[in-house]
């Protein structure tokens, strides 16, 4: 009996876990998208965002230091 239970665990665990990177891809699509409505208003406004992306990201030596 004990062995069904944990096998019974392990399946309900993967079931959960299946359906949360499931919403978390759901999530992201939502993010990219406002991220796009974004970046298209500024466009549309003249401002430049590859300069804000820029300023948004560390740069390659900040990375290295993250890193250790």
């Amino acid at each position: 009996m004990a062995n069904e239970e944990e096998i019974g665990f392990h399946k309900g665990a993967i079931t959960t876990l299946l359906k949360e990177r499931q919403e978390f891809v759901r999530l992201i699509g939502v993010i990219d998208a406002l991220l796009k409505a974004h970046a298209e208003a500024l466009k549309n406004l003249g401002i430049d965002i590859t300069k804000l992306q820029g300023e948004t990201e560390p740069k390659p030596e900040e990375k290295k230091k993250t890193k250790k």
